[in-house]
């Protein structure tokens, strides 16, 4: 367990000193203005300005608001994602599955059923295309070719309006 512990402990926030830390703590916090801040941790205003400009401290300020809201909320939204499972609503029953599956690594937002469904689509309709073209061209000899590409186009641009436009061909 203190090897987990080590590792959150690793990063630009904790490899600031004790006043850039608290600093970030309460700009985080939001309850004081910059002035109050900069006297608070025995530094000027302008000090405080170039901090707040530097990469290393924005970096601190990201992983500090990280931190923060995964230690917070992260198990509160989960249990409430876990109860969501059993709403009466099947919508909401089915997007909370979706949602745990995407933060789980299951699925990725790039992938629905419905797309899913319309790849298959795709790919079973470009093979039926490339069947009946085989089919065409062995028939009508190379006469047949500009007549057989030209319907084959106007199947692919059918095709590919169906799936949203994307060509992953």
């Amino acid at each position: 367990m203190s090897e987990v512990y080590k590792s959150l402990q690793n990063g630009p926030f904790f490899e600031l000193d004790k006043r850039r830390q608290k600093a970030i703590v309460m700009l985080f916090e939001g309850n004081l203005n910059d002035e109050e801040i900069a006297k608070s941790v025995n530094r000027s205003r302008q000090t405080l300005n170039k901090w707040k400009n530097d990469s290393k401290f924005k970096a601190a300020q990201e992983q500090y608001k990280g931190l923060v809201v995964k230690k917070d909320f992260e198990s509160k939204a989960l249990r409430e994602l876990v109860n969501l499972l059993n709403a009466k609503s099947e919508m909401v029953r089915l997007q909370t599955a979706i949602t745990i599956l995407k933060m789980s690594g299951m699925i990725s937002d790039n992938s629905t059923p419905e797309l899913d469904k319309a790849k298959v689509r795709k790919a079973n309709a470009e093979a039926d295309i490339a069947e009946y073209k085989v089919k065409v061209l062995s028939e009508a000899g190379a006469s047949g070719v500009e007549l057989v590409n030209k319907y084959l186009d106007k199947l692919d641009a059918a095709t590919n309006e169906e799936v949203g436009g994307n060509n992953e061909s």
